[in-house]
């Protein structure tokens, strides 16, 4: 969850001395000629801001920034894996890499030692979508609703998983859809298959499911529901809470408490060297002003939207700037050793696994998350994946 102290000591870091960034503080940012970052598609937000950042970065500084654009998780994780990309503005997929699960539960990926540079917040939420016809005003009145269930979709179904967490349901509980794309889901809703599906606020798909003779109802998420966010931390542990002001049948005047997690998630590979990290990390900073009004979103990387206690650990470059400007604390370095050990161990789990290279695709993956999930007992941790 944001923690409203990371907020307020990121604000007073900005009064006391951001201004300064285009300045004296940017003199020591020292980029090689060329970065890259993979990112999404060239018709995705993130692939908008990735651009935006680049060429504040390419007039600062003279280096050219490659956005490399990816059509899903793999196309985004594989050229980090194999170091052929610098940085990767990712999606929630980085999470499910750390793990190793869903797709990263496989002989070419396994757990990956990933860490954060910085994230970005828009003015939206990542909610479940729900016809108004059908009555839920709460995730308890999921029960027993039709809910679309994306094929090959892993992160829609784990979020749509974790609203039901929220109420404490499961898939169990609800009738599920099976549709073969995200663009589907919508439709099966506006079509009368399916009762809700998820999106972010702002996505098209929610203003044509809202022009609908279904309509659109967001159900919340209350914040001071504790025991429901206890149940959501548990299941989903990216999400934090978060007031959306803007979206289909949202605005100031009309906020949806709710939640969000990071996207796009600034993220490189554990053994980058460090020197690079905290420059591109200043240099983003520093130019913030120049780029935030250049792409849908770009305003989401601002310094106060940055939460040191995310499901990530954050890279050793980045704590070092981090610490310089004074929004990292004890308590994040707490969080963020125990997220290392976490990593750690997961991956020294994954390469204790006999007979990796010989088993079947499902074998290979139902005798990791069992050895995964006896590894994660032992220690004390949470599994998030069962």
């Amino acid at each position: 969850m944001q923690n409203t102290f990371f907020r307020t000591v990121a604000a007073v870091a900005i009064a006391a001395g951001l201004g300064m960034a285009g300045s004296a503080m940017a003199d020591d940012v020292k980029l090689p000629k060329k970065i890259s970052w993979t990112a999404y598609g060239t018709t995705a937000s993130g692939y908008a801001q990735s651009v935006a950042i680049g060429n504040a970065i390419k007039k600062a500084y003279g280096t050219t920034l490659r956005v490399i654009p990816g059509k899903n998780d793999v196309s985004r994780m594989a050229p980090l894996r194999d170091n052929r990309a610098d940085f990767c503005a990712c999606g929630i997929a980085a999470y499910f890499g750390q793990e190793g699960v869903l797709l990263f539960a496989s002989n070419e990926w396994g757990p990956q030692p990933l860490r954060v540079v910085m994230t970005a917040i828009g003015t939206h939420n990542l909610a479940l979508a729900t016809a108004k016809d059908a009555n839920i005003r709460s995730m308890a009145d999921l029960k027993g609703k039709r809910i679309s269930w994306v094929r090959a979709g892993d992160a829609l179904n784990w979020n749509v998983a974790a609203s039901l967490a929220f109420a404490g349901l499961t898939w169990d509980d609800v009738v599920k859809i099976e549709v073969s794309g995200f663009k589907a889901s919508v439709d099966a809703i506006i079509n009368g298959q399916s009762d809700a599906a998820f999106m972010s606020t702002i996505t098209p798909h929610a203003k044509r499911l809202a022009a609908s003779p279904r309509g659109l109802f967001w159900p919340e998420l209350p914040h001071d529901d504790k025991a429901g966010w206890k149940r959501l931390a548990m299941a989903h542990p990216v999400d934090q809470m978060h007031v959306a002001t803007s979206g289909a049948n949202i605005s100031k005047d009309k906020p949806h408490q709710g939640a969000t997690y990071a996207y796009p998630a600034l993220i490189t590979n554990a053994s980058k060297n460090s020197d690079v990290v905290y420059s591109m990390l200043k240099g983003v900073v520093s130019q913030f002003d120049k780029f935030k009004g250049a792409a849908p979103g770009a305003a989401g990387w601002s310094v106060k939207n940055q939460n040191m206690t995310w499901a990530l650990p954050y890279h050793q470059g980045a704590v070092k700037y981090w610490k310089e400007i004074g929004i990292w604390s004890d308590k994040a370095q707490k969080h963020n050793d125990g997220l290392i050990k976490r990593q750690n161990l997961l991956i020294a789990t994954w390469k204790a696994l006999p007979g990796k290279k010989g088993m079947s695709k499902d074998d290979l993956r139902s005798k990791w998350m069992a050895a995964r999930g006896m590894a994660l007992k032992k220690a004390g941790l949470p599994l998030v994946f069962n």
